[in-house]
């Protein structure tokens, strides 16, 4: 399971510190001309400028340089963690290091304390944040916790994801699809009687002897907006259920495109994912990514990134 939290992004020159960390290990630049120690990740030497710098390992012990607490979250995706010890760590290679300190009680926090570091496992796929704590404390390595192992599941299988369970409500955005759901038949009946309702008669929808000639799929094809709400007759198996909300809107789609047709008597079939989640005053916001396929066909013909509001 990933994490929807924003995660640092590694680059041709910090990807070996991010690498280590992954390892358990805290990887620092040395300069191999003039042995000065090297942070944050970059091409040259701050000490004596010289293009000769070498990741190595160190054990990360250090002292704490400064610190706030902060209470209020820079993102809504880091409410789960207030409040946060910011913190700056020297080591005693020299070097500081932009960090949060954990496990410690706010009254214990001291300017100059001992600390040693943490390897914070934040996803199952393996992403590593480099933490520090007291150095009294055990440190070592964090070991990922999934925030919906110990929820409850409902009658169907689904975990019971609270409205209010922020760190249960980030872990939804994990990438990956549900399973397929029921299959649909697109004849053109249905095609027809959409046009009927909806005004949009284009011969391309709706001609099937002209379409046999004139159009590039040799058969007359769905409206895209006509597969778009077909989504509703088909049944996406969640893997989970939101409760504790007094209301569920639909807030609308971020995006929504027809990248491939649906011909006039396909057999359609969808699933979907969990994109993006986010908190605001207005309330939860799950981004929900359904595709709609053609059975058969890999490319989708509807991609709705669908948004529902809890409020």
């Amino acid at each position: 399971m990933a994490t929807s939290k924003p995660m640092p992004l590694a680059t041709k020159i910090s990807a070996p510190f991010w690498q280590a960390l992954e390892q358990n290990e805290l990887h620092i630049q040395q300069c191999n001309q003039c042995a000065g120690w090297v942070f944050f990740p970059r091409n040259h030497c701050t000490h004596c400028l010289a293009h000769d710098l070498e990741f190595k390992p160190v054990n990360g012990e250090g002292t704490l340089y400064s610190y706030t607490l902060t209470r209020i979250p820079t993102m809504p995706e880091f409410s789960d963690e207030m409040p946060q010890a910011l913190a700056v760590v020297e080591l005693s290679q020299g070097v500081r290091i932009n960090t949060t300190l954990i496990d410690v009680a706010e009254s214990d926090i001291k300017i100059g304390m001992a600390v040693k570091p943490v390897f914070d496992k934040v996803s199952t796929d393996g992403k590593t944040l480099l933490r520090f704590t007291s150095a009294d404390n055990a440190g070592g390595v964090r070991e990922y916790l999934d925030p919906l192992i110990n929820l409850e599941r409902n009658a169907k299988g689904q975990v019971k994801v609270p409205v209010d369970n922020l760190s249960a409500l980030y872990a939804l955005a994990d990438n990956t699809f549900t399973q397929w759901s029921n299959e649909f038949i697109v004849d053109q009946t249905l095609i027809n009687d959409f046009a009927a309702l909806s005004g949009d008669d284009y011969w391309l929808h709706t001609d099937v002897e002209r379409a046999k000639t004139d159009s590039p799929f040799k058969t007359t094809i769905a409206h895209g907006s006509l597969v778009q709400v077909l989504q509703s007759r088909l049944t996406i198996a969640l893997p989970f259920e939101i409760v504790g909300f007094q209301t569920m809107v639909n807030y609308g789609s971020n995006r929504l495109r027809f990248p491939a047709p649906v011909p006039s008597g396909s057999t359609i079939h969808g699933r979907s994912k969990v994109k993006d989640i986010s908190v605001s005053h207005k309330g939860v916001q799950l981004t929900l990514e359904m595709n709609i396929h053609v059975v058969g066909n890999d490319k989708p013909s509807v991609i709705n990134d669908l948004v529902i509001l809890y409020r």
